[in-house]
């Protein structure tokens, strides 16, 4: 007997000794790692809400709000925080409702189906996140240059800018728009994106089930 077939039965030997999980088995370390997974999505969600409103009732202070009524950004940061509120709790509401749901699946389909709804729940959510950032950016920028054109008080003779300057002036503002929608998106994709990865990965082991 040579090496080769003395590696095939001890290899025999080993895989008798290897304990063989059933498909319940699988399928509920699966359905509790995804479970898990899920609670972490919702829990990380509500701790961002929080930190962001911890954040935001620290900055608006009295000077907070007469710069922006100097500017009339007051009523559109009114109506922006009160719009954001609402878009999170909804989608804090759907990441708790993703979490009951997933804990209510008492087949490997329907988890499937439970995992791929949670993945794109939080893909809208993260979209959501770069998107407002940026129409609140611009139109704030907008605003302010609306209102300083218009207030001769506030007005700036050194803002009369040529086309050059305009040029220049718009694509750095451009920039840092990019720049900060950049950062942005690597936090949440460093946030989530290990969640939704973990996630698909149970995804994958669950159509290797159903096969």
């Amino acid at each position: 007997m040579d090496n080769l077939d003395l590696l095939k039965k001890d290899w025999k030997k080993q895989e008798k000794s290897i304990p063989q999980l059933s498909y319940d088995e699988i399928y509920k370390l699966i359905w509790k790692r995804s479970s898990s997974i899920v609670k972490w999505i919702f829990f990380i969600s509500i701790i961002e809400f929080g930190l962001g409103a911890a954040l935001n009732i620290f900055v608006t202070d009295d000077e907070y709000w007469a710069k922006l009524e100097k500017y009339n950004l007051t009523l559109f940061s009114i109506i922006t925080y009160v719009v954001s509120y609402l878009i999170t709790f909804y989608f804090i509401y759907k990441f708790y409702k993703n979490y009951r749901a997933i804990n209510a699946t008492d087949s490997a389909a329907v988890l499937m189906k439970t995992i791929l709804k949670v993945r794109k729940t939080v893909k809208y959510y993260i979209g959501f996140i770069l998107i407002s950032s940026a129409f609140v950016f611009i139109f704030s920028i907008i605003i302010v240059f609306r209102t300083h054109a218009m207030t001769p008080e506030i007005a700036d003779p050194d803002m009369a800018f040529d086309w050059k300057n305009w040029v220049l002036f718009i694509g750095g503002i451009l920039l840092l728009l990019a720049v900060i929608l950049g950062v942005i998106w690597l936090i949440y994709t460093l946030v989530y994106g290990i969640l939704l990865r973990r996630l698909h990965r149970n995804y994958k082991e669950l159509k290797k089930l159903e096969m």
